[in-house]
């Protein structure tokens, strides 16, 4: 292999993409060469590159001048290694471009994980720079590989999403509506919120994918974005915004009114290129970015406290997702580029995770 190949996308236009080669440099002491397996692709991962200035995503793996790489979630195995304690053979999960290979400066080795320690990537939100080691992974199953890519990582802020709802005792509202109700990150909080139990749970979404999303059985009323304005005005509310449509969030802001006590907003599913320039009625919308509150809660718990906390609901969403979702595997630079149009455009229906590999 004298070559690294990677799909990269134009910063200003993420609809362009393009093929980068780079030359692969001899290794250093302390360094380990992975081959990428398998990687999922989502509307999380389009969101990454809607958020690339702004939250640092195209920092993690530097490309071309005006093109950035997409993070993505994957499994790697480790091709070479000059890292004492890493041995060639070993499969690990963690945050991947979209490439071929990736060279890894492990640090803070343990039994279960490491952290890259790689220069450029240090002022980085640590939360993306940890790689699990599958063979002592207690949440790994060999055979829920392709769900731990697709969903794992949504499920972890769907996680945290529940944990700071829960822990602020809801802002003192009865019910929680939730936009893009048939996106995986909302599918997996409203989960969460069904099994916690208190609250109402209302899923807003397209009407064609409702049928979807009330066969799910974890939201407790289904409502479509042109019927919102049936949405009661008797009960305290939180707004979690999945969508990020501009648009949307003046709708439920000013519907809703004073009855909204607290609104988050955490995902772009609809793309609205308006939605940073809206000023919207009664409490602001508060921006949840995930690793902040894992910060918060690794400290608070420590990483013994929160990893069980996790892995116990993630086995159960595991189960549930098993019934729903259905796996697309597609290989090589060709299918890589049609599976990322398609999320792009949002043509990836709900019920359906795309695996990719570039071979």
């Amino acid at each position: 292999m004298q070559t690294i190949r990677s799909l990269v996308v134009a910063r200003g236009d993420l609809a362009r993409t393009d093929t980068f080669e780079q030359a692969r440099m001899p290794m250093e002491e302390g360094e380990v060469l992975l081959k990428i397996d398998r990687f999922a692709f989502t509307a999380n991962n389009v969101t990454y590159g809607e958020t690339g200035d702004s939250l640092g995503y195209w920092q993690f793996y530097p490309a071309p001048e005006g093109w950035g790489h997409i993070p993505v979630w994957g499994f790697a195995d480790v091709v070479e290694s000059r890292c004492n304690g890493i041995a060639p053979g070993e499969r690990l999960y963690g945050f991947l471009p979209m490439a071929t290979h990736l060279r890894l400066r492990p640090q803070r080795l343990s039994e279960a994980s490491f952290i890259d320690a790689t220069a450029h990537r240090q002022a980085l939100p640590k939360a993306y720079n940890l790689y699990l080691r599958t063979a002592s992974d207690p949440s790994y199953r060999r055979e829920d590989e392709d769900l731990q890519a697709l969903l794992r990582p949504m499920f972890i802020t769907s996680f945290l999403i529940d944990d700071l709802l829960a822990d602020e005792g809801f802002f003192g509202a009865t019910c929680v509506v939730l936009s893009s109700a048939s996106a995986k990150t909302a599918i997996g909080l409203a989960f969460l919120l069904h099994r916690r139990g208190g609250v109402e749970v209302v899923g807003l979404t397209s009407a064609g994918n409702r049928g979807f999303v009330a066969e799910l059985g974890c939201y407790d009323r289904v409502v479509t974005y042109d019927e919102l304005a049936t949405l009661p005005l008797d009960r305290a509310t939180v707004y979690v915004d999945f969508a990020g449509s501009a648009t949307l969030r003046q709708r439920v802001h000013e519907h809703l009114g004073d009855r909204l006590l607290y609104s988050s907003a955490v995902g772009l599913a609809h793309r609205d290129t308006e939605r940073a320039k809206s000023r919207v009625p009664g409490v602001k919308p508060i921006f949840f970015f995930a690793p902040d509150r894992l910060r918060k809660r690794a400290q608070d718990w420590g990483r013994d406290g929160l990893e069980p906390r996790v892995s116990e609901q993630w086995r159960g969403f595991v189960a549930a997702a098993r019934g729903w979702l259905t796996v697309r595997h597609g290989q090589g630079f060709d299918a890589v580029q049609a599976a990322y149009a398609q999320a792009l455009a949002g043509r990836v229906p709900p019920n359906v995770g795309v695996m990719l590999s570039l071979g």
